[in-house]
């Protein structure tokens, strides 16, 4: 995959994506995030990656939204290179989530602003010792952006969120870590294997492609629903239509033959007809 800001390496399943502008701590800008959509866009018909790791190259992860050029760092930018308006189709944010593959975040430097809210999508964050985060929109005169006003309360709860928003200071890996913001803190150098090998664990040949693609999901779309009625629904769909499948029947077949299972569905193009995903 050829990008301009990103590099990506793809290795037993896992596909690690660097976010590539070390000079300038690798800051978001338009032509990244253009390229991160496109990625996790693409990635969903990719049989060959089974789990994804975010990282950032050199000393940062990401620094936040280019801001060289002033305010219209939070613009889109049309190919006439004129602002136009936001649309759901710009957010980083909804690629994220509408991803089939489980997402590692590797925090190795810096994560501010959307440098952190596009990791609150993923479904792991781990963290350098050295790294600092800060959700610091009051002191750019921003609002919150990037869908982060309804995930980083749901991940840390309220009083939580609104400490860190409203102080808008930098904090280390430590309170991170205590505000369940991060699965864990790990040295800089093994920070990245670290992250990988737990991608590796997800990527496993033993688990189902097209089950890790509906759970991820559903755990996912289910984090909003005001009755368990609702998941209780989509979940008995699910199962009635995975149970039929090739993949139940080799994970059970697997079992009671006492061997590995090899399951021969693919995300691509055997996912559920329905539900988050079908949309």
């Amino acid at each position: 995959m050829d990008y301009e800001t990103l590099q990506t390496a793809l290795a037993n399943g896992v596909m690690t994506v660097t976010l590539n502008r070390p000079d300038k701590l690798n800051a978001f800008s338009t032509t990244m995030s253009r390229e991160l959509i496109d990625f996790f866009q693409r990635v969903n018909s990719m049989d060959e990656v089974r789990a994804i790791v975010v990282t950032g190259a050199g000393r940062a992860f990401c620094a936040g939204a280019d801001i060289s050029g002033g305010t219209g760092a939070f613009q889109v930018w049309n190919d006439g290179n004129k602002p136009q308006k936001r649309e759901a189709s710009d957010s980083i944010t909804l690629a994220i989530f509408n991803c089939l593959k489980p997402i590692v975040a590797a925090i190795n430097g810096a994560a501010v602003g959307v440098g952190i809210t596009m990791c609150l999508p993923m479904d792991i964050r781990m963290m350098s010792t050295t790294a600092r985060i800060g959700f610091v929109f009051n002191k750019r005169g921003m609002a919150m952006e990037a869908g982060s006003s309804w995930f980083l309360p749901r991940l840390v709860g309220m009083q939580q969120a609104q400490e860190w928003v409203m102080t808008a200071e930098l904090f280390g890996a430590d309170e991170a870590l205590k505000g369940g913001l991060v699965r864990s803190v790990h040295e800089p150098d093994e920070l990245l294997p670290a992250a990988q090998a737990l991608a590796a664990k997800f990527a496993a040949a033993t688990s189902s492609a097209v089950a890790a693609a509906v759970n991820r999901r559903l755990m996912w779309s289910m984090w909003g629903a005001q009755d368990p009625l609702d998941a209780v629904t989509l979940d008995l769909q699910c199962v009635g239509h995975l149970a039929a499948g090739a993949d139940a029947q080799e994970g059970i077949k697997s079992f009671f033959e006492k061997r590995a299972p090899d399951f021969p569905l693919k995300p691509s193009k055997d996912m559920p007809p329905f539900g988050p995903w079908a949309k």
